[in-house]
Order: structure tokens, then sequence, then C-alpha cells
């Protein structure tokens, strides 16, 4: 290595290490506001987990107890979630705090770092890479998703950053589907990658995933033999668990149809129907990018299908958008992928659902039901648009690019 190497080297080093700083001081605010929040209205998700680690290490059932009040929050995690939570509840709740919201942003960063790879390693941008790397982290930031993950210390950028990297990797250290199967373990819906796996046929992928769940599924009926039985044959049949079904923050299509109030037994048969049509839509278009090689947006669409399909999803667990945009986004050469990008950017950092409720409590005649319940549920139509943009439109932008 040529001395003016070693010069270059040690730049990009303190650039790295000046883009973190950068990146901590633009994240300082929203951590201040959150983590100084009342007792009981803080990180109240985190709260959730360490509970589960605490009934464990008190010989209590786990999914019988609830947080204090003023939340009242129980336990909705599979058994192995409270399993590796006995870690949190092993720290104070200072310490546990701290701890949670920085692994938030290591998890943003990977996904980040994975996600956006194609335009941080571009020829022209390689130089300027820690400054690009610093942007990126401060706009995929201050989403809502995200913002929300540190509002409420949740887990769902950690099972993404899981998913994108057993995706996208390239030589990864680790059994490539291994870290799917341990997000399946932690949290159902991150399942939906083993269909994706299956039907773009990464067979020894697929099996290491399989097989990882289901040995992480099995072992606490070996460890903790009656709240593996609680989980399974009685609090997950238990939507309710989960909070309101209703509620504006429920955005997946279950959720939306819900809010329309009619009948059980046509919401049902609706939402059965439009989950068929939105799955096989949704996972043909991850076949076909992965089978063109682009990974990605392959990636992008199954996170889309896990907030979509599933009967309850949270605004926080839009925190997939960050694949998406990345996906949108590609190598940064076009600039009308740019646009679009900037425009689903803006559009998941204000908070439209409540615009939709705050409409709605306008009471404007022959406008304000209609219109409000349409804008309430934006960010679920937006991420069916967002399913569109990606299976049909960005193949033929690049045909035209």
């Amino acid at each position: 290595m040529t001395s003016g190497e070693v010069r270059v080297r040690r730049r990009q080093w303190w650039a790295w290490v000046i883009a973190a700083l950068l990146v901590a001081a633009a994240a300082a605010p929203l951590v201040y506001e959150w983590l100084t929040n009342p007792d009981d209205q803080r990180l109240v998700d985190l709260d959730v987990y360490r509970t589960g680690g605490q009934m464990l290490l008190d010989g209590r059932p786990v999914y019988d107890y609830f947080t204090p009040a003023p939340q009242l929050l129980p336990f909705t995690y599979p058994p192995v979630a409270a399993m590796l939570a006995v870690g949190l509840a092993g720290m104070s709740w200072e310490t546990a705090q701290w701890v949670w919201t920085a692994g938030i942003f290591v998890a943003l960063a990977v996904t980040v770092g994975f996600s956006f790879r194609p335009l941080l390693v571009r020829e022209s941008l390689r130089t300027y890479a820690p400054w690009v790397f610093a942007l990126l982290m401060v706009l995929c930031t201050y989403l809502m998703p995200i913002r929300d993950q540190v509002r409420f210390g949740q887990v769902d950028i950690l099972l993404v950053a899981l998913c994108v990297a057993d995706c996208v990797a390239r030589r990864p250290w680790w059994p490539r589907g291994f870290l799917i199967g341990l997000a399946t373990a932690v949290k159902l819906t991150p399942g939906v990658f083993l269909i994706y796996l299956l039907i773009t046929r990464q067979w020894r992928t697929f099996f290491m995933a399989s097989f990882a769940a289901a040995v992480l599924t099995l072992l606490p009926f070996a460890v903790i033999p009656q709240d593996a039985a609680d989980f399974w044959f009685s609090a997950l049949l238990d939507p309710e668990r989960l909070g309101a079904n209703a509620a504006t923050t429920n955005q997946s299509i279950r959720g939306m149809l819900i809010r329309l109030y009619w009948p059980d037994a046509l919401t049902s048969v609706l939402w059965l129907a439009i989950v068929a049509a939105v799955g096989w839509y949704g996972f043909r278009g991850a076949r076909d990018a992965y089978r063109n090689g682009d990974h990605v947006t392959a990636v992008a669409l199954v996170g889309l299908m896990a907030v979509l399909l599933s009967p309850v999803a949270w605004i926080h667990h839009l925190a997939w958008v960050v694949v998406v945009l990345a996906a949108i986004a590609g190598d940064g050469r076009d600039p009308v992928r740019l646009r679009v990008a900037a425009g689903v950017w803006l559009y998941y950092v204000v908070p439209v659902p409540w615009w939709g409720v705050s409409l709605k409590a306008a009471d404007i005649p022959g406008v304000s039901l209609v219109l409000g319940k349409i804008v309430q549920n934006g960010f679920g139509l937006g991420a069916l648009a967002l399913v569109w943009l990606l299976v049909h439109w960005l193949p033929k932008r690049r045909q035209l690019a």
C-alpha cells in the first residue's frame, strides 16, 4: 500500500467518526424527547419486554402479567423472546433504556448500510460515502415509523436489520437463513420471508431459516413448558392482547377494513380476499425482483407483505420503509427515482393518519367523514401504493433510464 493510499484510508477513518458524531447530534433531540417522558409513558414496549424477562426470573407466568397502570400492556411475543429478554431484566431501567436506544440506531445503521449499498459504493461517491451514509441515517431517523421505534422502545428495526442482512449480505459469516429464523421465532411476522425463500427456490437458506425458527420455537417447551403452552394455545389466539385493532395506528389491511365498521362476517371475507390478492401480487413481484438480481427490492416487497397481510400492523411496523426508499433510489443515478424516493420519504415523515383523525373531528358536512377515513388509513394505503410502485413502476423506470 502506498503512502497516498494510507493517507486516504486515514482520512476515511476520521470521516466515519465525524459522520457518526453528526448522526448522534441530529438524533439527540429525538432521543432526549422520548427518554425524558414521564416514567409511565417512556419506552412502554421496552418495559413489556423487560417484564417478560422478569417474570421468567421470578418464576411467574409470563402471559398472565400486565405492565403497571396506566399502560396495562401484556407480553405478546413468543416465549423465546421472553427468554432473550432476561438480559434486559437484569439491567436497571435507566441502563436498559440507553442500551436499547443505542441498539435501535445500530440496527438502523445495519439496515441503511445493506439497503443503500449500491449508492454508497458507487465509484463517483465512494470518497464521500461517510457523509452520504450520515445523511441517509439522519433522513431515516426522522421517518415516523423509526421515530416510533425510539418512542416506544420497539424491536421492529432490529428484525428488519436481521432479515435484510440475511438476504442482501454477499458473503455472510453466519449460515444464511439463520437470522431470518431468529427473527421469525422472536416475532412471527418475519415468517413471510420463509414464503419468499420457498418461491425463489433458495432451498439451503429456506431449510436453515426453517430449522432455526423451529429449534427456537421448540426450545421453550423444554425450558418453560407452561409458558410455551400458554402462548401457542391461548395468548396467540387472542388478537385483543395486541391492543385495540380498530385504532388508527393499526395500518394493516384488516385494520383499515375494521375502521369501516361493517358486519364482522363481511369484513373477514373482504380481508381474506384482499390479502390473497395483495399477497399473490407482492410475492410474485418479489420473486421477479430476485430473479433479476434486485435483492433489495425483493426484500422491500416481502417486508411490506409482513405489514399489510398481518392482522395487526402498528405504524412502527412500517420500519420497512427504509428498505423501500433504498429500492426506489437505487444507485442514485436516476433523478426521477430520487425525486420519487424523496416524495415517499416526506410522506412517511409527516403524521398523515393523525391528520385524518383531525379531519374527521372537524365534522365538515359531506367531506369530513369520507376524506377523513381515507387520510386516517394513509400509511396503509401508502404501503399498498408502494407495492405497486416496486412491482410495476420501478422495472419500467429502469428500462427507460
